[in-house]
């Protein structure tokens, strides 16, 4: 342990490791955000933090068990092409985060008002309901956190010889995305357009685990590349928005 920590490269890795690992978290982000957009305002940023809990703990799980993880690349089936574990993962993960990116699409486009409304009445009608919404949430959250942790546990072990630099790493990342998750999460529940933006980011995501879970390998920096410049592109727009407004006034 003493020789590891002596070591310069042990901190390039952590560093590079904890970066990696906070971009590989963007996607839970939003997709953490989003469900909680359901839950009332008081509640919505302690259920993103235990979100982002909840990813923490599932990545150490399974980096506990990394020889299992490794072994999610052996071939299962054959139908077309070899199908392992770790593909009927990516593939299930992917047709959920698109299932539910459309649903709420849809739910932002075609009724604006509708999650608002159901909160009110559930927050308003029973305490036992209230809970109920916010147990589900946590649950699909904890069931998509495994797929991003898979990702994120391959990514470390590929980048990083040593466990407790991994877990280090980790930590790090998420307590990083813990502090961001309130601003990145009320900057998108104020704006409806960058919310349906983040929606199409998780639909992108979702193609994207699906084409890796069918032997396609689609590097995120392509997906993360064309978001970032379509947020670019919408913050200018708000801010042109927001001085006509002020013009105007």
């Amino acid at each position: 342990m003493i020789e590891l920590l002596s070591d310069p490269e042990t901190y390039v890795s952590l560093l590079v490791l904890s970066v990696m690992e906070i971009v590989l978290g963007i996607d839970n982000i939003v997709f953490i955000t989003i469900l909680c957009g359901r839950l009332p305002k008081a509640q919505q940023l302690g259920a993103r933090r235990l979100g982002l809990a909840v990813a923490l703990i599932s990545r150490l799980g399974l980096l506990s068990v990394i020889s299992w993880v490794m072994r999610l690349d052996e071939t299962l089936f054959t139908l077309v092409r070899p199908f392992s574990g770790k593909d009927l993962i990516l593939v299930g993960g992917g047709l959920f985060l698109l299932y539910k990116a459309t649903h709420e699409i849809f739910v932002n486009v075609e009724h604006p008002g509708q999650n608002k409304d159901e909160v009110v009445h559930d927050a308003e009608r029973v305490q036992a309901a209230g809970r109920g919404l916010y147990a589900g949430i946590i649950l699909q959250v904890m069931l998509l956190d495994i797929v991003f942790s898979l990702d994120s546990v391959i990514t470390a072990v590929g980048m990083a010889k040593h466990i407790p630099i991994m877990i280090i790493a980790m930590i790090i990342a998420v307590i990083v995305m813990m502090v961001f998750a309130g601003p990145v999460g009320d900057f998108i529940e104020r704006h409806p357009s960058v919310r349906v933006l983040a929606l199409a980011f998780l639909v992108l995501i979702g193609v994207m685990l699906m084409a890796e879970g069918t032997g396609a390998h689609v590097s995120k920096g392509y997906v993360y590349s064309a978001m970032g410049f379509s947020l670019f592109v919408q913050i200018l727009n708000l801010r042109l928005d927001a001085r006509a407004r002020k013009e105007q006034t």
